[in-house]
């Protein structure tokens, strides 16, 4: 018999944040989403930045910002200039405070192509200000995914074509080689400062040629090794 009384809630939680995992009806919990600013060389001058190898920086976006594949998405409120960001998201099946270089892969449970969605102009304005980055980068819907691969399927992509097409365009395009700070290094760096948990999505940075969309447009985003995934702007 239990005797625990059952937990009462002002309102009914929100559902848990998940992710579809290719081949498979499981679902991943999501937890935190983090993104890498400035990870590719040519990325980080096109956005006005030197780009020699600084320590990484970080901002979140919140889980429940994602976008599921197969879904649209739609083009935000109070902006002109909505831009795209293809990146490989790296998702933890482990985690903890420093994790040592050497471990950091054994955190990894799989990989997807996501998109970080940016309201640039927001975004511009809030740096101008000096404030945070949340109005740019944390609105909703913000994080358009495609479904994890595991790792123990597909290992973990070093290198490989990563390209962004708007309407059959190709406006962004880069290799995984080419990140300044790469996977096993984010991770390491990240867990000094928060304590990384599973469920845990890293945006490990986007190549140069980031641009605006506009409703109706169709975007094909690709990481070779992983995935390639479509979301239509409405």
């Amino acid at each position: 018999m239990n005797d625990k009384p059952e937990t009462s809630y002002v309102f009914a939680p929100p559902p848990v944040p998940t992710l579809p995992v290719a081949g498979s009806a499981a679902l991943f919990p999501v937890h935190r989403i983090y993104c890498v600013g400035r990870n590719f060389a040519e990325h980080a001058i096109e956005m006005g930045h030197d780009p020699d190898r600084e320590p990484p920086f970080f901002f979140q976006k919140n889980p429940d910002t994602l976008v599921l594949p197969g879904s649209d998405f739609p083009y935000p409120a109070e902006t002109r200039d909505v831009h795209h960001e293809v990146e490989m998201v790296v998702a933890l099946r482990d985690g903890g405070d420093n994790i040592p270089l050497d471990r950091a892969l054994d955190c990894v449970f799989g990989y997807a192509v996501g998109l970080d969605m940016t309201r640039r102009d927001l975004q511009g304005e809030a740096k101008k200000a000096g404030r945070p980055w949340e109005v740019g980068k944390a609105f909703e819907h913000a994080a358009p995914c495609g479904p994890i691969h595991p790792a123990a399927e597909i290992g973990h992509p070093g290198k490989g074509a990563v390209w962004l097409k708007v309407n059959g365009a190709v406006r962004q395009t880069g290799d995984l080689d080419q990140m300044i700070w790469k996977v096993p290094e984010m991770i390491s760096y990240l867990s000094r400062l928060f304590t990384l948990r599973a469920g845990d999505l890293i945006f490990s940075g986007t190549p140069a040629g980031v641009g605006p969309i506009v409703a109706g447009n169709v975007m094909v985003a690709h990481v070779e090794g992983v995935d390639e995934v479509t979301f239509r702007v409405r």
